[in-house]
């Protein structure tokens, strides 16, 4: 017991050492420079690994493989070819002197030397990274004359921080432990302190395709920029590979964690030490790959889309993040006027199809759209014609259309992906009707003659998929649940973006859906409000305040921290991952805004009488003063929340009756 709580105490005492690490860029420098004073008496060529490890090729640089660095093609090919790769053996190196299969030592002890071994060859490719290419780019950038500083930040994203971590942090704590291994046989509780660490993946492997995209770029428009890469690169220590080679490695880290260690817990003795604590860890490991994984297919879901959405001229009507595309390709329309075929293009989405025509003269967009038909109601289904061969039929609320496929199997791969989306789309309905039909039977909602007078049973949110007014789904970012106070019903922050005062509430203004507000109040709703969507700054001060989870003055620090200027900052309760900065407490547009999710707060010791703290996401940090101390500690624990993603704050809306806003002094 007194051996577990010592280690527990070290834990404490290593992430508070390597926390004063990240704050301490003297420290940090001093910290690096240590590191590479006692890697200088180690071998510091990078391994040569096998070809199967860099992902695609690698090994070899050819022609082929430059072409393959054009826009967007390397890092999806990587990433692509990751999912299935990472998972092979060929990666893991071979053994070392010491570890052959017929030695004596332990199975998990090799296991565990091997990832100390991979863990350096690890640390001295983020020495390169961050040390080598980073280190050198920066200081020509501060010339002024080959890339600006900014964009060289943007490719290396967080890489110092991974680097600085892996380096004085685990690195270290491995190495201590496979050196007392025979009196203390375990790494599952270092594992464990490995883990919450690697969220900071997160950002660089968002962050990739676009470090990849603006290598090519910055590549062909200044020369001494690829010059540099060049001249790096052909340096022993880049062991023949290239820089997008090198920055696959972070990505591919975490699921060779998890793989070694999977290893590690099946050839652990039943009775080890060690067993707890390393089938503890590989669940944490788990779980930070698996969100990585997801990371990675979200970031080429909505690359993918968004290239589609260039392709059609970004029409406002259009572009929703929120969407899915299903099948695109092109197609033969059949005119039942004079019997011929006209080429077109179709872009099938989870909520919508649009038909579209290509552009003679593509400058911008590549389409133009035509038509755009809803999917709810639409049907599909196949034509026997014997003069147009291989036809469909789509029929939908705003027209009927009879294309042609150039074979077969094209129609079925078409009419089988129209009867999917259409699936989908009636099973979202039906979970509406269920909601509704609920609200007749089981709950009935409030009668027309009591609303406003009772209060009514709110619907389940886990009982509806989309918006039960406008019908749209919901989803996590844009599009979240409110709950109408005068009917109950499940609504978007659109529809429910009324107030009406409520008789049961004590005649109090509260959040009701559109037709509630216009019952209530006899007000009528202006059409250009149910039309047009509001920009994302045009969010008027004292309406957002009156209905946030925080607000008051605060002063905003700049870069030097001599300067401050003096605004209204807000975190609206339907957009708590926001905070909106207005110039005074009544105008009518933000004069910006800062998205929280995934900064840290941090607290700062009181300097004459000013109570600071920081907003800190990699480079971008955020200084601000508050009036007092007990308005700054509010101030970081709403922001603290926002910043962990903390949305479900329905409860709280409705005991939060003084409001929370504290007045400008």
């Amino acid at each position: 017991m007194e051996g577990k709580a010592d280690n527990q105490q070290s834990v404490v005492k290593l992430v508070a050492a390597f926390e004063e690490h990240c704050r301490d860029s003297k420290s940090a420098q001093r910290g690096k420079q240590a590191l590479t004073s006692a890697a200088a008496s180690q071998p510091q060529q990078l391994p040569i690994f096998p070809a199967s490890r860099s992902c695609s090729l690698a090994g070899e640089e050819n022609k082929e493989e430059k072409d393959q660095q054009g826009r967007r093609g390397l890092s999806f090919k990587c990433l692509r070819s990751l999912r299935y790769k990472i998972h092979e053996d060929n990666w893991r190196r071979p053994q070392g002197p010491g570890l052959e299969p017929g030695s004596q030592e332990p199975e998990e002890k090799k296991i565990a030397l091997e990832l100390l071994e991979t863990e350096q060859a690890y640390v001295n490719r983020l020495h390169l990274l961050d040390q080598v290419f980073y280190k050198e780019l920066m200081k020509e950038a501060k010339t002024g004359k080959m890339i600006p500083e900014e964009v060289v930040k943007m490719i290396f994203s967080n890489i110092s921080s991974i680097y600085q971590f892996h380096a004085e942090f685990f690195l270290p704590e491995l190495r201590k432990r496979m050196e007392d291994w025979n009196r203390n046989p375990r790494i599952g509780d270092v594992i464990q302190k490995l883990a919450p660490f690697l969220k900071m993946y997160g950002e660089y492997v968002k962050n990739f395709d676009k470090a990849v995209e603006l290598i090519t770029a910055w590549s062909e428009k200044s020369p001494p920029f690829q010059e540099l890469i060049a001249d790096i690169q052909k340096r022993k220590v880049c062991a023949n590979l290239t820089l997008q080679h090198h920055m696959l490695e972070p990505v591919q880290r975490i699921p060779r964690y998890e793989l070694l260690l999977k290893d590690y817990v099946r050839k652990l003795p039943p009775q080890s030490p060690d067993r707890g604590d390393a089938e503890k860890a590989l669940e944490m490991i788990f779980m930070v790959a698996k969100h990585s994984n997801a990371a990675i297919a979200e970031m080429e879901r909505l690359q993918n889309l968004w290239v589609v959405y260039q392709r059609l001229g970004l029409e406002d009507d259009i572009v929703d993040p929120s969407n899915e595309l299903i099948k695109e390709g092109p197609i033969q329309k059949i005119s039942t006027r004079n019997n011929s075929t006209s080429e077109k293009y179709l872009f099938l989405f989870n909520n919508m199809l649009l038909y579209c025509v290509p552009k003679v003269i593509q400058v911008g967009a590549e389409f133009q759209v035509h038509l755009r038909m809803d999917m709810e109601g639409m049907k599909v289904r196949e034509l026997k014609d014997i003069e147009f061969p291989h036809t469909f039929l789509v029929s939908g609320k705003q027209r009927t259309l009879e294309l042609q496929a150039r074979s077969g199997e094209e129609m079925n791969a078409w009419i089988k992906a129209f009867q999917d989306a259409i699936d989908r789309k009636e099973k979202r309905s039906e979970t509406f009707k269920t909601a509704v039909h609920g609200l007749e039977t089981d709950t009935p909602a409030v009668k027309t003659e009591e609303l406003g007078r009772r209060a009514p049973q709110w619907v389940r949110d886990n009982l509806v998929t989309m918006c039960m007014r406008c019908k749209e789904p919901f989803n996590a970012i844009t599009r979240r649940r409110h709950h109408c106070r005068a009917c109950g019903y499940v609504v978007c922050a659109r529809c429910s973006d009324y107030k009406a005062e409520l008789q049961y509430d004590g005649n109090r203004p509260n959040r009701v859906c559109q037709e509630c507000y216009i019952f209530l109040t006899g007000h009528t709703v202006l059409e250009d409000r149910e039309g047009k969507h509001k920009g994302i700054l045009e969010k008027g001060a004292a309406d957002v305040s009156s209905r946030s989870l925080l607000c008051s003055s605060l002063q905003l620090l700049d870069k030097n921290g001599k300067g401050s200027t003096r605004g209204w900052f807000v975190i609206p309760q339907d957009d708590p991952l926001v905070l909106y900065i207005y110039a005074a407490p009544q105008d009518v547009r933000a004069h910006t805004s800062i998205p929280l999710l995934g900064y840290q707060v941090r607290d700062m010791p009181q300097s004459e009488s000013r109570h600071l703290f920081q907003l800190a996401q990699s480079r971008q940090v955020f200084t601000f003063v508050a009036d007092t101390e007990e308005l700054k500690r509010r101030w970081m624990r709403a922001m603290a929340r926002s910043a962990a993603g903390i949305t479900h704050l329905e409860e709280e809306e409705e005991e939060d009756d003084a409001g929370p806003c504290d007045e400008a002094e």
